[in-house]
């Protein structure tokens, strides 16, 4: 029984505490100008895990666009074939230089002996 007279003593002081420090924070943020960030402004956006303004962002998510389609380009150009259930690379089909083409660069030139 004796904790709800503590309880009772403890609760209204706890509030008024509460109170007056609120009103110190507002008087402070008129005093200086200031503004205080919100908790949930501050919590880490799955779009934007860095931070960063709107220009800079959109122009990270284009730069990753156009990395996205270069590499899916560079991808497709690679002859694969299927074995056992798994893609391989197609040794077959990979393009080699031809024999001719090895010293000065013209596998067309003609002789001039």
């Amino acid at each position: 029984m004796s904790w709800l007279v503590i309880m009772a003593f403890a609760l209204p002081i706890l509030f008024g505490l509460l109170f007056v420090m609120r009103k110190f924070v507002d008087h402070m943020k008129l005093e200086q100008n200031i503004e205080i960030e919100s908790f949930k402004s501050t919590l880490i956006d799955k779009d934007n895990p860095v931070g960063l303004s709107g220009d800079e962002l959109e122009k990270l998510k284009q730069q990753q666009a156009e990395a996205q389609k270069h590499l899916r380009e560079v991808i497709s150009r690679i002859p694969v074939e299927q074995k056992d259930g798994r893609f391989q690379l197609a040794a077959d089909k990979i393009k080699k230089p031809d024999g001719k083409v090895a010293g000065n660069g013209n596998a067309s030139a003609p002789d001039e002996a």
